[in-house]
């Protein structure tokens, strides 16, 4: 007998294993001897590990182009041959191609030309190119299902797995269902391997294809009676992702009679994992088989939340395993993790939660980064379920804000903001506006917003919740958000007994640089502005150290404000209102304030020169009405909810402004200031979007000229005022509320200057109409309250409310209306842009309606909640009759 060996296939050729026995002829010996020269004679392809070799010697990505392209050349060359003995060897080559991210598509063919292969070396190649080169969108992936079928059937165990990976790994919706009762036969196989693979692909299969869930139950329900542990956790597996995603089935193994047993069975399982001895087939680090630990607890956790009997099963194994296991490894803490979740996700026991807590408090003081973080995660979405337990862990929360990682000094800082309560205001307070001074400036906005909100909620009294304010304002500088500029403006406004102490306050810290400080610039300005007289004449409300200023040092102050390059222009508004009062406060000094009014007559921003023209104006020719009308504002009273959270919540209400009296209508509002003309909208373009005109016609809402609504001689500040009687002497007074003020001025529609006809009392007295109910869906409430003055018929002004009733805050809210052409239509700017849960926003409409026709309107609202836009229009028709004829 002749043998002849290839030492580069490692194999003898077939047709010699055939064609050498006696009963061939010397021809036919001759002739395969002939073809097995003629392999030998053939070039020799360049084997894997040589092409790795040459790729990572490529020093450019050039090179690296010009070794594959030569390669797959070749390839392809060897591809056109029909029997090419080197196809192995090239396929595996060209996957390694494919993975550096090359084409490689023209070599899936070659793949199910291996798959066919009877040879194991050539389906495994195959099926690995198959998995990698081959999707669901391609034509060729039809032709691999019958070899797959064929396969699944093979008596060799390791080829029946190649093709349950394969299946697993590529299966369509098709090939799915046309093999899953093939796979549901091979999950009762006696050939463990077999079964742990067949489980496996139905796992896959349910995820691609889940109806086909039912066909896996029956079969499914001996895998937990599996002694091996590879089909046990992959019976534990299926299990878990059938009850995920069908509640159906989750119901089926609680009550179904044959899976009564099936939390005791599991709890059974884990504890003679616990109790179990050394085993080295299963150990890891000391641990028994960790990975089914993890599997089984995960699972308990769905069958045991809401669920009464099967928690109260499973609590003693729970104890168990968070008392037993071992931390010093990490796998110990991977099983503690998971037994966490589990016990917070039952309904455990207040004593395993507490136990469940503390183990995350031991997770703090792990060196590991990754632990650490892991459980401040989890702490985070505990403390609403049990928040003694995490108060307990305080300090070691607190000491995390400390960590150089930034990952978790931000999860920390959300939990500590979770843990302030009416208890521990102070002490957290103070930890979190060290936290701020330090902080990185991404930490800083949200963090400042979050302890104005803590303050407002849990301050134990007016002055403390004033420093707090103060502190954060220092400590955040040019990080703050508006809110907190608008939220501490307003607890000083009605903070009427600690006025004389905080305009103390923020003096000293106006006299130190505050460049890179605009928000506190801004408060300090408003407040002295309005409370200059108790800074330099009132009693000091610190006896140890008393503040003496003088008018002169005040103004130097002022001065070096308005004058500095650095500060915002916002900053300068505030300081030239706040300057302008001033002189209202002085006892002299006057005309160095007029000086440095009248400079800004000229300036170059249009607004600061229209407010140097108007307020110079105040100091010559309406010299009589400046003290009237800059007096100081009545106290500004917030509505707060009746959980006592406030109406700025997270941080969410950048651009609330403050609707007051006459200084807080010209600066208060920081994204646009109301001292511009008022802005009104031409609905003409919302109808369009809102589907078109009634009756066939361009329905708009034209805006009004300033002519129209004043004087004609509008250059002076009271020329707006409509033919007011200046010669009278009236005493002005001032008006009672700022509630009531806010309704006089936002029913005002006499452009920029109106806020001085609100002060002199001369809006006309109005009549109040029924309100209505305009909109409500989604959780959102608008509702319009009309009212008709008096001397003007055919006016109608509407205060929209729109009221979120959900729980979820609303931001980017945007409110917009249109009319008929035949109405005149105003819009005031809104209160805000964010409805926060069980708040609102308000804005006022003007309607003229000139033939005193009956009133319609389109209105359409667009909000964010919840990360989505949403977006309605509604049409409104039902205003009573009284808002019209």
């Amino acid at each position: 007998m002749w043998y002849y060996y290839e030492p580069e296939l490692g194999i003898l050729p077939p047709e010699l294993n055939r064609r050498f026995n006696p009963a061939f002829n010397m021809a036919a010996i001759k002739q395969v001897i002939n073809e097995a020269v003629e392999r030998v004679r053939m070039p020799t392809p360049m084997r894997l590990r040589d092409l790795i070799r040459q790729i990572r010697a490529a020093r450019t990505a050039a090179e690296e182009r010009a070794v594959i392209n030569k390669e797959c050349a070749y390839i392809r060359s060897t591809f056109r041959e029909e029997d090419s003995v080197w196809r192995c060897r090239n396929i595996a080559k060209l996957l390694y191609i494919h993975m550096l991210g090359y084409p490689a598509h023209f070599g899936q063919l070659e793949c199910l030309k291996l798959i066919a292969s009877p040879r194991f070396t050539d389906k495994r190649i195959g099926y690995l190119g198959a998995m990698l080169l081959l999707d669901e969108r391609q034509d060729v992936h039809l032709l691999i299902t019958n070899c797959l079928k064929n396969d699944l059937n093979s008596s060799t165990q390791f080829v029946v797995g190649l093709a349950l990976c394969t299946l697993g790994a590529i299966a369509s919706p098709e090939m799915s269902r046309d093999l899953a009762a093939e796979v549901e036969r091979l999950m009762k196989s006696p050939n463990a391997y077999i079964r742990k693979k067949a489980a496996l692909c139905a796992f896959r299969i349910i995820r691609k294809v889940p109806e086909l869930m039912e066909i896996f139950l029956p079969a499914t329900r001996s895998l937990l009676s599996e002694k091996n542990h590879g089909v046990l956790i992959t019976g534990v597996t299926l299990i878990t992702e059938m009850c995920e995603n069908s509640p159906d089935t989750l119901q089926h193994f609680k009550k179904d009679s044959g899976h009564r047993e099936i939390v005791p069975n599991l709890v059974r399982i884990l504890k003679n994992l616990i109790l179990a001895g050394y085993s080295p087939e299963h150990d890891v680090s000391g641990v028994s088989d960790p990975f089914l630990q993890v599997k089984i607890l995960r699972l308990l956790r769905i069958l045991g939340k809401n669920d009464a009997e099967a928690s109260e099963a499973m609590n003693d194994i729970l104890a168990q395993v968070a008392t037993n296991t071992e931390t010093s490894k990490n796998v110990g803490n991977t099983i503690l993790y998971e037994t966490v979740l589990s016990i917070m996700d039952i309904k455990s026991e207040s004593g395993l939660r507490v136990l469940a807590v503390n183990i995350l408090g031991r997770f703090l003081l792990n060196n590991d980064k990754n632990i650490r973080y892991v459980a401040l995660n989890t702490l985070l979405k505990t403390v609403y379920i049990d928040t003694s337990a995490v108060q307990r862990h305080r300090s070691t929360i607190l000491e995390c804000l400390k960590d150089p990682d930034v990952s978790i000094r931000r999860r920390a800082l959300e939990l500590s903001f979770a843990l302030v309560n009416v208890n521990n205001i102070r002490t957290m307070m103070k930890e979190l506006l060290i936290f701020l001074e330090k902080a990185d400036p991404e930490f800083k906005a949200q963090c400042s917003s979050n302890i104005v909100l803590a303050a407002e909620r849990f301050s134990p009294n007016k002055r403390w919740h004033l420093d707090t304010l103060l502190k954060v304002l220092v400590a955040a500088g040019n990080y703050v958000r508006d809110d907190v500029v608008s939220s501490t403006i307003q607890l000083i406004s009605e903070s009427t007994s600690q006025h004389a102490y905080i305009v103390e306050q923020l003096w000293q810290a106006l006299e130190r640089d505050t460049q890179d400080r605009q928000p506190l610039t801004q408060v300090a300005t408003w407040c002295i502005g309005e409370y200059g007289d108790l800074l330099l004449y009132g009693p000091s409300s610190t006896d140890d150290n008393p503040v003496k200023v003088t008018e002169d040092e005040v103004i130097a102050v002022y001065q070096r404000l308005l004058w500095s390059t650095q500060n915002t222009i916002v900053t300068k508004q505030y300081a030239l209102l706040s300057l302008t009062k001033l002189s209202t406060r002085f006892q002299a000094g006057n005309e160095k304030i007029r000086e440095i009014v009248d400079t800004f007559g000229s300036h170059l921003n249009i607004e600061l020169q229209q407010r140097g023209v108007e307020f110079s104006q105040l100091f010559r020719k309406y010299e009589h009405l400046r003290p009237a009308l800059l007096e100081r504002m009545p106290p500004m009273e917030l509505t707060r909810p009746s959980n006592g959270s406030g109406v700025i919540t997270n941080g969410e209400a950048d651009d609330m402004e403050i609707l007051a009296d006459d200084s807080s209508l010209l600066l208060v509002d920081n994204k646009k200031l109301i001292s511009n003309t008022v802005e009104t909208q031409d609905s003409n373009a919302l109808l369009v979007l809102l589907g078109g005109s009634d009756n066939g016609e361009n329905d708009s809402s034209e805006p009004v000229e300033p002519s129209k609504v004043g004087s004609s001689d509008n250059q002076d500040l009271l020329d707006l005022l409509g033919g007011l009687d200046l010669s009278t002497s009236t005493t002005i007074q001032p008006p009672p509320s700022s509630t009531q003020n806010n309704s006089i001025i936002l029913n005002s529609s006499q452009g920029p200057n109106f806020l001085v006809e609100g002060l002199l009392g001369s809006q006309p007295v109005v009549s109040q109409l029924p309100s209505m109910t305009a909109y409500e869906r989604n959780g959102l409430k608008i509702t319009f309250a009309l009212e008709r003055p008096t001397d003007t018929l055919n006016v109608t002004v509407i205060t929209m409310t729109a009221a979120n009733e959900s729980v979820t805050p609303m931001s980017e809210f945007l409110f917009q209306a249109a009319v008929p052409r035949t109405f005149q239509l105003q819009m005031l700017p809104p209160s805000g842009s964010v409805v926060p849960p069980a708040g609102q926003v308000t804005q006022v409409l003007r309607i003229t309606n000139p033939n005193r026709s009956a009133l319609r309107m389109r209105i359409r609202v667009s909000y964010n909640c919840s990360g989505s836009t949403i977006q309605d229009q509604a049409e409104v028709n039902n205003f009573p009759a009284e808002s019209w004829q």
